[in-house]
């Protein structure tokens, strides 16, 4: 009996909340469907993102180490590049060591070329004078440097120049200027002398002897001395010195044979 009247009780209980709440019941109802249909939805979208991810990791994973591989690469690339223009550039610099070499030596060359060719001038020009002098009138028996003993010790002189004993030439040469300065061959004297010095290198003592040549009024060996004045500088390195004197033998001896010579001489000069 009691319990059949509590169960009637909670039917009626029951019953009873349906007809007080009957809205209630149905918006809880709507509100449930509502959130399992977003949770549905959430659990679709995270599906969605775990599958997209399941395709683009390797993708992604495939593109870094490309990435990194052609970084490797162009860094390798770079190393190889930059080794390859040190190496260029060596060589280069090799080249330009080279060329201030072949520049160096070429001058030295020209240098030896002319000194040679001087030396050929001059000799010709003392056996030409030494010609010259024995087809002259014949030495007679007189006093030491009179006329005719200039002449034959000049010549004598002149003959120790050719056979390169300088040192008995300049003891000739130098006797003969201090005998007699107002001899007529006592300029031929003055520029042997100076050749004997210059022939021996002693180029500042052959510049001191070559200026005293034109001291004599009227010489014929004015534009040589001026040209081995020239030669004097540039064999002791004084361009500058040498390049004013082949100018002055251009200026002042236009006519002369050297001409020539000392232009060009100031070309290369110049270029050098």
């Amino acid at each position: 009996m009691n319990k059949f009247l509590i169960h009637i009780l909670f039917l009626s209980f029951i019953l009873s909340f349906e007809l007080i709440f009957p809205q209630s019941s149905k918006n809880y109802d709507k509100e449930l469907r509502r959130l399992n249909a977003k949770i549905d939805r959430v659990r679709v979208l995270v599906d969605s993102l775990e599958f997209n991810d399941r395709l683009l990791l390797p993708e992604l994973m495939s593109a870094f180490r490309k990435s990194v591989s052609s970084k490797a690469q162009q860094d390798s690339i770079t190393v190889v590049m930059m080794k390859r223009i040190n190496t260029l550039n060596n060589k280069i610099a090799k080249l330009e060591n080279q060329a201030k070499f072949m520049d160096s030596t070429s001058l030295e060359i020209y240098n030896k070329l002319v000194m040679i060719e001087n030396k050929i001038v001059t000799l010709t020009n003392s056996y030409s004078e030494m010609s010259q002098m024995k087809s002259g009138p014949s030495v007679s028996n007189e006093p030491q440097f009179n006329a005719a003993k200039y002449k034959k010790h000049y010549m004598k002189s002149l003959g120790y120049f050719q056979n390169q004993q300088y040192d008995n030439a300049i003891k000739g040469f130098s006797e003969l200027v201090s005998s007699d300065a107002t001899n007529d061959l006592a300029d031929n004297c003055q520029y042997w002398l100076a050749e004997c010095y210059y022939s021996k290198k002693d180029f500042k003592r052959a510049i001191a002897e070559f200026v005293k040549v034109f001291n004599y009024a009227g010489t014929d060996k004015d534009d040589d001395a001026q040209l081995k004045l020239g030669l004097s500088y540039q064999s002791m390195g004084s361009i500058g010195k040498a390049k004013e004197e082949f100018q002055r033998l251009i200026d002042y001896f236009p006519g002369s044979e050297y001409y020539p010579k000392a232009k060009d001489a100031l070309r290369k000069l110049s270029i050098d």
